[in-house]
């Protein structure tokens, strides 16, 4: 905290992020988690509350035989309770136990919450702040003191608020973090507070912030900008109700926009792969709109953006996406232009001129497709077979001579039957064979690899990994035309395809095969480039 310009980040991901609605880390999770954060750079990492539950016991004990490189790891708990001296308080001596060098207490601001929460005299919720900051400091080397509810008690009595941090002060807390726990301050508000407290503190001030009112991020920054130099917040802003200032915007804002130092320019460059770790460990889909780390937050989709952006990146991207981890993106759809469709060719190594016909062609062709109710922006792969067609350039590997696919149930209470049989031809030579599957997709795609991969053994590899069906036009009911979009692996790679069509087997039939072609399409790519 003495380096010049340096803003400490404080992440509680691991304690206040897994207080959110669907998110469920194990000790084995946090303990990866733990390394991802110490190869990012944070300065503090809190693991948990120690006192609260035998999870977070076991984790900090896992954590005693891990050595950090970069960070520090942080136990979280309350201040003693009412009329116990801190040494006896089983809190306390948890936190203690813990083995973590830095501990964080939170204690109470606010007025209302010391009477109804607490039940405590003011008085004696002052001693406990003053009795539990004191004793920890004697025992560890840095203890942080977390204003629980702070700006609803300044709002409520800034003399009383003030008098609380002034006791963990006068115990030895290395920094006041000014919590809006219950998330409903606004930037104004902040600037006014940090205003009002400067000069009367002689402890460095942080922040932590939650997003009720989508200003997390805002406050957090408001709050560096009137003199705090220590920022909490999660990745991906996980956390209670609306979540936590979001450490994956937090950062790159204080660092690219305000000139305060963070993280090395590699550490930064590890934000999006970190920020997409933890997703993975919470087993929640990625918010492709996320700000900075997000798979879209510098993609262009229409025509004249693309065009300038070709140009000069600056003309539509407020900061290049590489500092961050991230990339550039072009997207196709109808609003495509000419430029939408060099960017993706020079992006998949064709070298083509913009007035040849087969660009025009192939400009026509896709605001057709996406007329019908095609989309690729979540479906490159089948995009790129589009292409490679279009320049005349995509193999046939097969020839379908047709299928049927069965799917019965016999009485109420029996699971449905499926089972599909297939024909068709690889280079002359017929396959014909059949597959049961959990479902008429499952089965299709079951015989359709079965009859392949006689002839291409790699597509033993391909998983579908994601299969999402959309109703294009609802009004139609049943008979509606419907897109599936469909998502596939290999363990090296993942690619998304789609199909479209009035009969949700067929589309599924066009997702699936374009899936299956682009495997292969793939690996022959793969050789062609070792070869060179």
């Amino acid at each position: 905290m003495t380096k010049k310009n340096k803003i400490v980040l404080y992440d509680t991901t691991l304690r206040d992020g897994t207080q959110a609605e669907d998110i469920n880390f194990s000790v084995e999770d946090k303990v990866r988690l733990v390394g991802a954060f110490d190869e990012l750079g944070l300065d503090y990492i809190e693991g948990g509350w120690p006192g609260s539950n035998p999870r977070d016991i076991e984790f900090f004990e896992k954590m005693k035989k891990i050595k950090l490189r970069n960070s520090e790891l942080a136990a979280f708990g309350s201040t003693r309770r009412a009329k116990v001296a801190a040494k006896d308080d089983a809190n306390v001596k948890a936190l203690l136990a813990s083995g973590a060098t830095t501990i964080t207490v939170f204690g109470k601001s606010w007025k209302l919450h010391v009477k109804t929460a607490l039940r405590v005299s003011l008085e004696e919720n002052l001693a406990m702040i003053f009795d539990t900051v004191s004793y920890l400091k004697k025992k560890v080397g840095t203890v942080f003191y977390d204003a629980e509810h702070f700006f609803d008690g300044f709002k409520d009595d800034p003399e009383y608020a003030l008098k609380s941090l002034k006791a963990a002060q006068d115990g030895g807390a290395d920094c006041l973090v000014l919590c809006d726990t219950n998330g409903g301050v606004l930037p104004f508000e902040v600037s006014r507070v940090y205003g009002e407290l400067r000069g009367e503190l002689t402890v460095p001030l942080g922040i932590h912030a939650h997003n009720d009112t989508e200003t997390a991020v805002a406050n957090t920054l408001t709050a560096v900008k009137e003199g705090a130099v220590h920022v909490q917040g999660t990745v991906n802003g996980f956390g209670e109700r609306c979540g936590n200032a979001n450490l994956s915007s937090v950062i790159p804002a204080l660092q690219l926009k305000m000139g305060r130092s963070c993280l090395s320019a590699k550490q930064m460059k590890r934000l999006r792969e970190t920020s997409q770790f933890v997703y993975e460990m919470a087993n929640l889909p990625r918010r492709k709109h996320q700000p900075y780390v997000g798979e879209s937050a510098f993609a262009h989709k229409g025509g004249i953006h693309v065009s300038a952006v070709m140009k000069n990146p600056e003309t539509y991207e407020h900061i290049s996406p590489e500092l961050v981890g991230n990339r550039q993106r072009v997207l196709v759809s109808d609003l495509s232009g000419r430029s939408n469709i060099i960017y993706k060719a020079k992006e998949y190594g064709l070298d083509i001129d913009s007035g040849s016909p087969e660009v025009k062609g192939l400009l026509v062709e896709l605001k057709e497709l996406e007329n019908q109710g095609y989309q690729y922006e979540g479906a490159e792969a089948s995009f790129e077979l589009l292409l490679q067609k279009a320049f005349k350039k995509k193999e046939k590997y097969f020839t379908l001579l047709g299928f049927r696919v069965i799917d019965e149930k016999e009485a109420d209470g029996n699971l449905p039957y499926a089972e599909a049989t297939i024909r068709l031809e690889v280079d002359g030579v017929e396959e014909h064979t059949a597959a049961e599957g959990n479902g008429p997709v499952n089965a299709l795609d079951k015989a359709l690899r079965k009859a392949l991969e006689r002839f291409y053994p790699a597509l033993k590899d391909v998983r579908l990994l994601d299969f999402k069906v959309r109703v294009i036009e609802g009004a139609k009911g049943t008979d509606s035309k419907v897109r599936v979009l469909v998502e596939s692996g290999d363990g090296v790679d993942k690619w998304g395809t789609v199909g479209v069509s009035e009969n949700v087997i067929e589309a599924s039939w066009r997702a699936l095969v374009d899936s299956i072609e682009y495997k292969l399409f793939k690996d022959k790519k793969t050789k062609q480039t070792k070869k060179r």
